[in-house]
């Protein structure tokens, strides 16, 4: 489904990962793990080609196009302030499906209130996004986007800020779109015991390098 190869990536004219390579099948859940300023966060906009790489090259492939990429990134105070609805905010993860398009047909807003209901906050699509609480914004940034794509998900640290209830529920949301839906997941987190109980790869990123293995709690068999 993604496939990197030879990547380096960096800003201001500095790598901070550099020559990985790897490969994310479908179905996969891989957590991308490493010391703040290692370039988790740099690889994985280079992934939603929101920065060039410095070398190397991020292929997509299995039928998947580059606007059918799902991503949650990490919030910031002003985002967490946005005056919209609930509904609002979430049908704005079907823009990219728009094209020429000024406005939202019937699927993308059906698709809006099944992800809702999918999420478990239907009941608060007329509610003001910034008045709910940081685990209700997060549900409802993760169902807009679902409303990008089905097939795979990028998320980064989306449990940052929350509550240990907010999180558990976050973790097991996600857990059972990767289960269920059979969506493919790449999330950086910094929680370890998370990583061990849901992914099935993990990608540590140090030294300006990445090592990618299996979690072999969860591996079985794979190879």
């Amino acid at each position: 489904m993604l496939i990197c190869e030879n990547l380096t990536v960096g800003y201001d004219k500095k790598a901070v990962v550099s020559n990985l390579s790897f490969k994310v099948n479908a179905g996969d859940y891989l957590c991308i793990v490493g010391e703040n300023g290692s370039g988790k966060s740099t690889l994985m906009k280079t992934l939603l080609k929101l920065k060039s790489p410095m070398s190397g090259t991020v292929s997509i492939g299995d039928g998947l196009s580059e606007n059918e990429i799902g991503y949650l990134p990490q919030q910031t105070v002003i985002q967490k302030d946005f005056p919209a609805s609930v509904y609002e905010v979430v049908l704005s993860g079907c823009l990219n499906g728009c094209g020429l398009r000024p406005f939202y047909n019937k699927a993308q807003k059906r698709s809006a209130v099944e992800n809702m209901e999918k999420l478990g906050i239907s009941n608060l699509m007329k509610r003001c996004y910034r008045e709910l609480s940081g685990g209700q914004q997060q549900r409802a940034l993760l169902a807009r986007a679902l409303c990008a794509t089905r097939k795979l998900l990028l998320l980064d640290e989306p449990v940052a800020g929350l509550d240990p209830v907010a999180t558990t529920e976050m973790y097991e949301l996600i857990a059972n779109l990767n289960k269920q839906d059979k969506t493919t997941i790449i999330m950086i987190s910094h929680d370890t015991s998370a990583i061990e109980k849901y992914a099935s790869h993990i990608l540590r990123i140090k030294d300006a390098a990445g090592e990618l293995t299996l979690n072999q709690a969860k591996a079985g068999d794979e190879s």
